[in-house]
């Protein structure tokens, strides 16, 4: 059984959880670009003054056709595909050190996480993972939330029905 261990709204002030929302939904909304059919993912890093700094998607290296043959194809697309938090590392183009990565549906993967870690992010920012994701990816989620704890990152995940339900309030302003 996935153990994951977060902190959820209580444990962050009101300002810093509507700013988690904000940018979680954000990261909602850019995994959107995503050309991959089955897992959509989205990230965005933010400075200490919530501005962004980077953002990304999950896709295929740049100047790699990305056609629905590969696509559809797991063995290619698994072998292809830059997932969304490593895209917005690498198109940072500036020190990381203590900032914050939202990511959105999933958190990190353990491939991620090592860069994350090495990259000095700060702070991780998801949704928890339904139980979906959880019956395909909860072991490398568990060994992914190993290593943020080890590394002493805080790791900070939100009920995905929460992000919509802000979404949602916010939009019918």
């Amino acid at each position: 059984m996935f153990e994951l261990k977060y902190n959820l709204k209580d444990h962050v002030s009101d300002n810093q959880y509507k700013w988690d929302m904000r940018f979680l939904n954000l990261a909602k909304h850019i995994s959107l670009w995503s050309k991959d059919p089955s897992t959509k993912c989205g990230a965005v890093i933010v400075d200490n003054d919530n501005r962004v700094i980077s953002t990304g998607y999950n896709g295929f290296p740049t100047g790699i056709d990305d056609t629905d043959e590969r696509y559809n194809n797991r063995e290619i697309k698994y072998r292809y595909v830059v997932h969304a938090d490593m895209n917005s590392i690498l198109f940072s183009h500036t020190s990381l050190e203590d900032l914050t990565i939202y990511t959105y549906p999933l958190p990190p993967c353990s491939r991620c996480t090592v860069h994350v870690i090495q990259s000095k992010l700060g702070r991780i920012v998801s949704a928890i993972p339904g139980e979906d994701i959880l019956s395909r990816w909860g072991e490398d989620l568990i060994e992914a939330n190993k290593l943020l704890e080890e590394a002493g990152r805080a790791f900070c995940a939100y009920n995905i029905d929460d992000i919509d339900l802000f979404y949602m309030k916010h939009l019918n302003r």
